[in-house]
Order: C-alpha cells, then sequence, then structure tokens
C-alpha cells in the first residue's frame, strides 16, 4: 500500500492517472477519485438467453463465464463501431461520403460475439451492412473511414467503398443480395478440401432470407457436410418490409430443414459468442452445417437513403435503445458486478471519440486515388487493359 501511494504521490503532481485511477492534487495531499485495479473482480458468471433450437438435443450452456479483461474489449470495441457508425452519418449528411451507406449500429453484439466465438484463421462473408465485420476482422477505423469517402488510405483503395471491403480471412461486404452465401459455401468447401479444420461464418440479413440460392447453398452444405456457420442477421425489416410481411415463416433457424439451427438473442454479447463457440465446434466435429438466427435490431435506416421511421415508429426504435441496448447491456453488466468503474468506463469512451475524431480528419483530407490506378487489380497479373481500342484507357494497365 505504501509503494502504491508513493507511486501516486511521484506521478500525479497536478492530475493524472494510475491504474485508470483519476487522481487531482489539492495542495500537498493527493485525493484518488477511483480504485485500483486490484480492486475489481477478474471475472464472473452470467445467465444468458436459453436458444430455441431446431434438430438439436441440446444447444449452448445458459451460462458464462465473462473476465474483466474480455469485457472491457468486448466494450471498447462495440462502442467504437457505434460511434464510427455515428460519424459515418454525420459525414454522409455533409456529402463527404457518397453513394450506399448502411450503418451498422444497434447489431454490434452480432459482430463481437461471433468474432469472440471463432478464430482469427477462421473465414467469415457478409452482405453490404459490413462496417462492423471490417473492423472485427482487423482494419482500422483509419481505414474503414477513408474507404467510406473513397481516399487513398482506404482498405480497398478507395475503390470499394461502404458496401466492399476486405481483409485477410474476410471476404466483404457484397453488393448482391445473398450472393455471398453460396461464396461462403465455396469458402467452407475450401476449408474442408485443406483439412485445416477451419470454419466459415456466412451471414445474411432476414431480407434476403428467401433467396433461391440461399437454399440451393443450404442443399449443397448439408450434402457434402461442409464446415459452414449459415447466420440469419434478423433484424426484423428488410428494407422498409417488416419480416411478418415478407416471410410466411419467420423461424428463420428453421429454415434449413434438414440443417439443424438455433435462434439466438442477438443484442447480448455473451448469448452470441457462446452460440457462436457451440456452432463452431459443431462444424469442426465433421457433422457439417449449422444455422443461426440472430435476432437484433438496426437503429438507423436500411440505408442512408432511408429515414427508416416510416415503416416503423420513433417509440419502437426507442424501447429497443432503451431495453435492449448491446452496449448498455454490458456496461451495465460490467459495472454492477465491480468489473469496472463509470470512471473507466468513461476513460475509454473517451479514448474512442479521439481515435473516430482523428480517423474522420483523414478520411477528409487524404487525397483520392489518381486516375492511374483506376485498373489495378482487376487481372491476376499485369496484363495490360485494353477496352475496344478506345480512349484513354488505353494506356491504362492492370497492376496487382
Amino acid at each position: 500500500m505504501q509503494n502504491m501511494l508513493t507511486v501516486i504521490a511521484n506521478a500525479l503532481k497536478g492530475g493524472a492517472k494510475v491504474n485508470g485511477a483519476q487522481t487531482v492534487s489539492e495542495g500537498s495531499r493527493v485525493v484518488v477519485s477511483s480504485r485500483s485495479f486490484a480492486d475489481f473482480t477478474p471475472q464472473a458468471n452470467f445467465d444468458i438467453k436459453r436458444c430455441d433450437l431446431h434438430r438439436l438435443d441440446e444447444g449452448p450452456s445458459v451460462q458464462t463465464v465473462l473476465t474483466r479483461e474480455d469485457g472491457l474489449k468486448y466494450y471498447r470495441t462495440m462502442q467504437t463501431m457505434r460511434r464510427m457508425e455515428l460519424k459515418a452519418d454525420q459525414l454522409y449528411k455533409q456529402k463527404i461520403i457518397r453513394g450506399f451507406c448502411h450503418l451498422y449500429d444497434g447489431q454490434e453484439a452480432c459482430a463481437v460475439g461471433i468474432e469472440a466465438g471463432i478464430k482469427p484463421t477462421d473465414h467469415l462473408i457478409t452482405a453490404y451492412r459490413a462496417h462492423g465485420y471490417t473492423y472485427t476482422r482487423g482494419v482500422s477505423v483509419k481505414e474503414i473511414m477513408a474507404e467510406l469517402t473513397g481516399r487513398r488510405g482506404g482498405v480497398a483503395k478507395g475503390k470499394g467503398g461502404s458496401m466492399h471491403m476486405y481483409a485477410k480471412n474476410f471476404y466483404g461486404g457484397n453488393g448482391i443480395v445473398g450472393a455471398q452465401v453460396p461464396l461462403g459455401a465455396g469458402v467452407a468447401l475450401a476449408c474442408q478440401y485443406q483439412g485445416k479444420n477451419e470454419v466459415c461464418v456466412t451471414l445474411y440479413g432476414d431480407g434476403a432470407a428467401n433467396q433461391g440460392q440461399i437454399f440451393e447453398s443450404f442443399n449443397m452444405a448439408a450434402l457434402w457436410k461442409l464446415p459452414c456457420i449459415f447466420i440469419c442477421e434478423n433484424n426484423k425489416y428488410g428494407m422498409g418490409t417488416s419480416v411478418e410481411r415478407a416471410s410466411a415463416s419467420t423461424d428463420y433457424y428453421k429454415r434449413g430443414d434438414f440443417i439443424p439451427g438455433l435462434r439466438v438473442d442477438g443484442m447480448d454479447v455473451l448469448g452470441v459468442r457462446e452460440a457462436t463457440k457451440f456452432a463452431a465446434d459443431y462444424c469442426r466435429s465433421g457433422k457439417g452445417p449449422i444455422l443461426m438466427e440472430l435476432q437484433t435490431y438496426r437503429y438507423h435506416g436500411h440505408s442512408m437513403s432511408d429515414p427508416g421511421v416510416s415503416y416503423r415508429t420513433r417509440e419502437e426504435i426507442q424501447e429497443v435503445r432503451s431495453k435492449s441496448d448491446p452496449i448498455t447491456t454490458l456496461k451495465d453488466r460490467m459495472i454492477n458486478s465491480n468489473m469496472a468503474s463509470l470512471e473507466e468506463i468513461k476513460d475509454i469512451d473517451a479514448d474512442i471519440r479521439k481515435e473516430v475524431e482523428e480517423a474522420a480528419q483523414f478520411a477528409t483530407t487524404d487525397p483520392e486515388p489518381p486516375l492511374e490506378d483506376l485498373c489495378n487489380h482487376i487481372f491476376y497479373n499485369d496484363t495490360p487493359l485494353e477496352v475496344r481500342g478506345t480512349n484513354p484507357w488505353t494506356r491504362l494497365k492492370s497492376i496487382s
């Protein structure tokens, strides 16, 4: 204790932070307004909602353990995603981001929970609401924001925009509704063929759930026992159409028919994590594919061109925010279990705001890609690109 006081006294003249504790100097007296990390509970047990099951004798556990380290990591990741999307909303309204832009705020527990339940060597492919998954797969906020604004420093060099971002073991961001599902089945086939005991997480929305190519992919994956986790992110609305108006059956976790399924609370990061671990173990055991339905909710409209309140009420959105917000739920769990302090959470929030603001500054000042880069990465090699001998494209080459 004496050593701790010595450290505080030496380091905090004028006010500073030690072990996350905010301190202020009052003359010769040092006042510590928070606790040291040693005062926090290192881990705690939590109850999670039981999953609905299809063709399964048992499902994920209804209890889980959360460590303080993981909890803070999940909170930081989800809050970063939230702030990033809110900044994207602002830049879009300023006409700095143009074109299509589908925001992910409200659904953060899905991306973070899935990532916590698989390995970095596993694979993931999703639809066009992809900013969150791009971040959880390792791309920086700076690169994502620059891609949204079409700048050279973007993750796809400014040529992919909102819907087309990629990273190692992450295959986008796909703009055609449902088209990523057969691609994901193909990635799972590669996992099986290469024998690396990896799985592919293949995501689609409730709006894509009635696509024929999805059921064709289910059929092949079941026949070949592919290690594929098919995940329907059911955020209740496909564009402006509610699930009840779009689907004769809204039990999306049963739609694989012959494929086992489970329906998960997609607003609880711990529930999604445990369900994903269960699904990944199922696939790795050689049993074939499994289907998950994550019941979640988007706060924004379908895209930035959709105000989001012509087919649902503001009261409905506010009710979800007040009762089921994934970030607030995790924060309350940690504070109520003495795993974190409110001051510590506020410090994290401040760091995130700074990171997002710096990323936005870069995204608005970085140069756009030059015309010479237009045809790069079209071909595997550097074959010259000639388009019917027309101007000025004949001077451009594809550099990979």
